[in-house]
């Protein structure tokens, strides 16, 4: 490949193959944004519409709200939350005051938010009332100084609120009024109130995102994105999709502690000037009465989404004529469900193909993509403008040949700065080659045909992706190991017709301990209590023990062969 000019460029079509990146937060780009377009749509909510305008108001509000309790430049303050507006307006404040938003899944376990906050260092967090319980039962833990407690409600028109209030709201107990917490309206009151500077001067290169992935070895680590990160897959995403233009709008389905979900279905949005349609949680039936209502032009999500969309009877008779770009990310997308997804687009009126993209948490989330016209059978597509990816030989620095399998590597300006409090891991993940630039490894084997299209083979580390979250077996291991009935365990992932996998825990009891009921059942309470709900084994088989490699190792590789044929897959 010579310096100036690389085999994909080609199929860019329209796209350009360099952009240009401000030295800007990501604050500042949403607000050229809402200067450009104050009274387009910034995003929906039941019901509920917020122009650019009034979303940036509420920004500096809430901006203030956190220099009113000590929020300082540089502090980290852990967001637990699904895709509610206070998601999206605390994110955009934190920047604004150059604080860090440490972005967490909201059905965290307590062992895992324990950990994210220590981790972390944060001195605050913003959760729903109804994970109050987790962090208060942790808070005696860690050292937490500000809870800033919200609600569905707070972010509700009048009638959607009293009616929120009767069905879903009357599930989640009070919280005590004596509780060391701050209310959402308590904290909002507190910026009316401040008097003071509050604006930080940012810079593109300022860490200003923590998301968590567990890296090429599966331990879970915080991944230090920068200003320039985001903002480089904001303008990268628009170009490539061709057709991005102010006004459209995303179904933005996925979370917001996902790189795909913050860093497509809402940055990118809002700095094009688009309208983002906040779903808070994914249920097949809403999903589909949210396409025929809102008629977005943009879906992303990860393959199950559209597997569940094909199996959905709400869909008969959606007009999806609407829609001007489908994406699919997170996991692989099969050759199978991208025909049967495509027929389905277009028995629905949709003259699109779906596309499919690739990327790590390391860069954010996607860095390469199908082209808008065409696609190449099992490919995940070309590199993003100014990203450059290669294929080496596993465990070196060494590219391969075109056609030959290697691990993918990937170099541009949506990567990493590094991993938090890991220099050995960065070390280990951020590589500089002979071409003296430096490199993403991804831990991810792939080809790249002679045109420059990329196709994903297989995981060198092992992981398990269920529904598009990454899960990490040894982190799940460790866990079950430390149950005082646990000699040891062994995490694989089963393959599952809706979630592509699913979790199956084997495990060996200690010596004298019998397997029952009452034992399988204390081993699943201590998996509760300690598992995230989308990472928690469906199965726990206890058995006498488990089958070794020559050197010793559980070889995991042998259960999940069992259990391909048990299925007869």
């Amino acid at each position: 490949m010579s310096e100036n000019h690389y085999p994909w460029e080609k199929y860019y079509g329209s796209v350009p193959a360099t952009l240009t990146y401000p030295d800007s937060t990501m604050t500042e780009l949403v607000a050229d944004a809402a200067k450009h377009y104050p009274t387009y749509t910034a995003f929906d909510f039941m019901g509920k519409s917020t122009d650019y305008q009034t979303m940036l108001e509420e920004i500096h509000l809430c901006a203030k709200s956190f220099c009113a309790l000590g929020i300082k430049p540089g502090d980290k303050v852990t967001l637990c939350m699904p895709n509610v507006p206070q998601t999206v307006i605390c994110f955009y404040a934190l920047n604004l005051i150059g604080a860090i938003p440490n972005m967490i899944h909201p059905l965290s376990s307590e062992g895992e938010i324990t950990f994210f906050l220590k981790d972390s260092e944060s001195v605050a967090a913003v959760t729903l009332d109804q994970f109050y319980p987790k962090f208060e039962s942790i808070r005696k833990e860690v050292d937490l100084p500000h809870l800033i407690i919200t609600s569905i409600g707070d972010a509700l028109g009048a009638v959607m609120k009293i009616g929120f209030a009767l069905t879903k709201g009357r599930k989640i107990a009070p919280i005590p009024a004596d509780a060391d917490i701050v209310r959402w309206k308590s904290f909002l009151k507190l910026g009316e109130a401040y008097i003071g500077s509050y604006k930080h001067e940012g810079h593109a290169d300022d860490v200003a995102v923590i998301l968590y992935s567990g890296g090429t070895t599966g331990t879970t680590k915080g991944i230090c994105l920068s200003n320039k990160n985001f903002n480089a897959l904001a303008l990268q995403t628009a170009a490539m999709s061709v057709t991005c233009k102010p006004g459209q709008s995303m179904l933005a389905v996925m979370p917001m502690f996902h790189g795909f979900g913050l860093g497509v279905c809402i940055h990118t949005m809002l700095v094009a000037g688009c309208r983002c349609i906040l779903v808070p949680q994914f249920n097949a039936q809403s999903y589909a009465e949210l396409l025929r209502k809102k008629r977005p032009n943009y879906i992303a999500g990860v393959p199950t989404l559209y597997e569940a969309i094909l199996r959905n009877p709400d869909m008969e008779g959606v007009d999806l004529s609407c829609l001007m770009g489908v994406f699919s990310g997170g996991d692989s997308l099969s050759i199978e469900l991208k025909k049967k997804f495509d027929q389905f687009l277009r028995e629905h009126n949709a003259k699109i193909q779906i596309r499919e993209g690739y990327g790590t948490t390391e860069c954010v989330t996607a860095s390469c993509l199908t082209p808008y016209d065409s696609f190449r059978e099992g490919s995940i597509g070309i590199p993003f403008p100014d990203t450059l990816y290669k294929i080496v030989k596993p465990g070196t620095t060494e590219d391969v040949p075109y056609g030959t399998e290697g691990e993918i590597c990937i170099n541009g300006p949506t990567v990493m700065l590094g991993y938090a409090n890991q220099p050995e891991e960065t070390a280990n993940t951020l590589k500089t080659h002979a071409d003296g630039k430096i490199w993403l490894h991804t831990g991810d084997l792939g080809i790249m045909d002679p045109d420059g299209f990329v196709y994903y083979r297989q995981r060198i580390k092992r992981m398990i992706i269920s529904s598009g979250y990454n899960i990490y077996p040894s982190n799940l291991e460790n866990i079950i190991d430390a149950h005082p009935l646990v000699h040891m365990s062994c995490v694989i992932g089963v393959p599952d017709s809706y979630k592509m996998q699913k979790v199956k825990a084997f495990v060996v009891l200690k010596p004298g301990t019998k397997a029952s009921e009452e034992v399988r059942e204390s081993l699943f309470a201590h998996c509760r209590k300690n598992i995230a709900k989308y990472a928690m084994p469906y199965d726990i088989e206890i058995r006498e023990q488990l089958p070794k490699t020559l050197v010793g190792k559980v070889a995991y590789r042998e259960l999940e062969k069992e259990e391909l044929a048990a299925s007869g897959s």
